[in-house]
């Protein structure tokens, strides 16, 4: 098995895990705005911990987005300046498909919706199949509105939903008879058997080609924006 390094920071939470001599170490931590500051020496420590060093690894796996800009940017140029320096591969991944892989707990077959919160009232949404063994992607990930989600579920209910749009939304997304994990995240735990996959597929890539996926070009409301949507939010209870 490939010894792998994976990290996420597309949400408030940290994410770290190291599969190495045939077990996986885990760091977990407030993100945010923190983990620009706390990523890098959280690496190594886990690193240390594993026996690991950074010419070890096979390839360098992050979560991609989309997420929070800050994050998302963060995670990119911490694993282009860490593989360069070790000359490593990347493994780009879908930081929606890891909070699928968190909610799957082990199924062997299931179709899970992601929703997760984008703030500006939007969702960061995608659809996926786990079968086989392997994930497939039914519905790439997007940005919607709670409305454009509940109209598309009420056409085809989900099966399963997961993530922190959930919580953030509740009633608004009508999720009908589908079982919930509101509590799925992007875990790195969850990263690293899509990073063993992408990596069997030949999905590594050169640190130069690894990049974020950003899904919106806005990152926060105008002082009219933000009153139309607490508004229209006071307008739906």
């Amino acid at each position: 098995m490939e010894t792998l390094l994976a990290f996420d920071t597309a949400t408030e939470r940290l994410s770290i895990a190291v599969a190495a001599h045939g077990r996986v170490l885990t760091h977990e931590a407030p993100g945010g705005a923190q983990a620009s500051a706390t990523l890098i020496p959280a690496i190594l420590a886990l690193l240390a911990r594993a026996g690991v060093g950074l010419r070890e690894l096979d390839a360098i796996a992050f979560g991609r987005g989309p997420g929070a800009f800050t994050g998302l940017r963060t995670a990119c140029s911490v694993a282009q300046g860490l593989a360069f320096g070790a000359n490593k591969p990347v493994l780009a991944i879908d930081t929606l498909l890891a909070v699928a892989e968190d909610a799957r707990a082990g199924r062997e077959a299931l179709r899970v919706w992601v929703a997760m919160d984008a703030r500006m009232d939007e969702i960061y949404a995608a659809h996926y199949g786990f079968a086989a063994g392997a994930w497939s992607v039914l519905a790439a990930p997007t940005l919607m509105t709670p409305a454009a989600l509940n109209e598309r579920w009420r056409a085809q209910p989900p099966q399963l939903v997961a993530g922190s749009a959930l919580a953030a939304f509740g009633a608004r997304l009508g999720v009908g008879h589908a079982a919930l994990v509101p509590d799925a995240l992007p875990r790195a735990g969850a990263m690293l058997p899509l990073a063993h996959a992408l990596w069997a597929q030949g999905g590594a890539v050169d640190a130069v080609n690894a990049l974020p996926l950003y899904l919106r070009d806005k990152v926060a409301f105008t002082t009219i924006e933000r009153e139309a949507t607490r508004a229209a939010k006071e307008a739906t209870r």
